[in-house]
């Protein structure tokens, strides 16, 4: 049994210590073609070149670099001679929904436009996950898209960040000035930005904790600095609960590390950087729980819609209102004041019925329990890059779960990109546990 002091600090070199990983979970298992294809979608996804050079929105470079990645992927399958999908109960879910989804899309209230909606967004979020969670199949990509991610947050969170110094605000017919985004698909409304820049924190934390180069710390440090200032001045009350969850955790999970003295040091930050923003933000923050005090009556809005959703689901608690279509679901409730449903849950839940919903919610919960048996693994073998991983995965699929109650973003890439991290971590780690066991 472990004493006190190498069950709190078990990473630290001992003259005795388990194996390591085999090289060749170190190591990628395939061809390199579909990782690095996939990390150049991730790019164009992420920061949208397309949007600073026009010219190249007419080669669809997403659309042709995801092709590239899936193709190059079926390839080097057909070629070794393997199954061109790992078997997994996240798997078996994920299908699960996505064969709910599409049987309930003749039954839809549109179904001309839940075949659009299907194919032009779900479909591509399907595909990411399954690419991510078979082409990053080793530890050192895991890293590097861990690395990857950091730093395209870095420009996002810099955007944010000008934006509100120099006065690039949205639209505001309320009077109420939000900044506007970064000019992304993904991270172009302020909130998107937030969600963006809190699912990445806990994957830069991760490498700050594993790296030992100072210059590469100093790096990570400002990264993590940027997206908490970037997420505070976007005004997201959404973005601010999710950063303060994600540090009240970091503080209970850091409480007997030797690293806690940094967490702590984190707390009056924020609370430095809060009231910097300005007195604007402690009254924006207080319609959180004050919803009527808020004078934009976005708040207000998006209660009535959320309620209306569950309503709907109340009344038609199968097959719901089809993919894409839960404003025709809040408007046969509100009449046509009905709007988007910002909630994840009750998006699934008006869209795809109760089957739909619950087949979500499983899916989320065997990707967290995914990335808390990587997590303990590493701790098992006392590899602190594993445990580290695995803990990062977690914290990120906690943030989304966070955010999933006020975005409209249940069929975008967000979570099931970190699903897709989530399973692959598991499969390396599966495929390392039956190699030492045989080996």
């Amino acid at each position: 049994m472990m004493t006190r002091t190498s069950s709190l600090e078990w990473w630290r070199p001992a003259p005795t210590v388990a194996a390591p990983l085999p090289h060749s979970a170190r190591r990628p298992r395939s061809g390199s073609l579909p990782f690095w294809a996939l990390m150049a979608f991730t790019f164009v996804m992420l920061l949208a070149p397309q949007s600073f050079f026009p010219a190249l929105e007419a080669l669809r470079p997403a659309l042709v670099i995801a092709l590239i990645a899936t193709l190059a992927y079926l390839w080097d399958r057909i070629s070794h001679h393997r199954a061109m999908v790992v078997r997994s109960r996240e798997v078996w879910v994920m299908a699960g929904l996505a064969v709910w989804t599409a049987l309930t899309i003749p039954l839809s209230y549109d179904p001309g436009g839940s075949t659009t909606f299907f194919l032009n967004y779900y479909l591509k979020a399907l595909i990411i996950f399954w690419l991510v969670s078979h082409v990053v199949n080793s530890t050192e990509r895991l890293r590097q898209v861990f690395w990857l991610l950091t730093l395209m947050a870095i420009p996002l969170a810099l955007t944010g960040i000008e934006h509100f110094f120099s006065g690039v605000y949205l639209a505001a017919p309320t009077g109420f000035e939000r900044i506007s985004g970064y000019e992304a698909p993904l991270t172009a409304n302020p909130n998107d930005l937030a969600l963006m820049l809190n699912i990445v924190l806990p994957l830069t934390i991760a490498l700050l904790l594993t790296v030992r180069r100072a210059s590469l710390r100093l790096v990570l440090l400002v990264a993590i600095g940027f997206s908490s200032a970037a997420v505070l001045v976007t005004f997201s009350r959404a973005g601010f609960l999710t950063l303060a969850s994600l540090l009240l955790l970091y503080c209970w999970k850091f409480r007997r590390r030797r690293q806690r003295r940094w967490v702590w040091c984190l707390v009056p930050l924020i609370i430095i950087g809060v009231m910097l923003v300005g007195p604007a933000y402690l009254d924006r923050l207080a319609t959180i729980t004050d919803i009527e005090a808020d004078k934009t009556y976005s708040a207000q809005e998006r209660w009535s819609d959320m309620t209306a959703a569950a309503r709907f689901t109340r009344d038609h608690p199968i097959f719901g209102a089809g993919i894409g279509q839960n404003v025709h679901a809040t408007k046969e409730e509100r009449g046509p004041d009905g709007g988007l449903v910002h909630n994840v849950y009750l998006q699934y839940a008006a869209e795809l019925g109760l089957p739909g919903v619950g087949l979500f919610i499983l899916l989320f919960i065997l990707c967290f329990k995914s990335a808390a048996f990587v997590r303990q693994w590493g701790k098992e073998k006392e590899d602190r890059e594993v445990f580290y991983i695995g803990e990062a995965i977690q914290l990120s699929l906690v943030a989304f779960g966070i955010s999933a109650m006020f975005h409209p973003v249940a069929y975008h890439v967000h979570f099931y990109y970190l699903a897709g991290l989530a399973v692959a971590a598991r499969n390396i780690v599966n495929s390392d546990r039956t190699e030492h066991e045989n080996g």
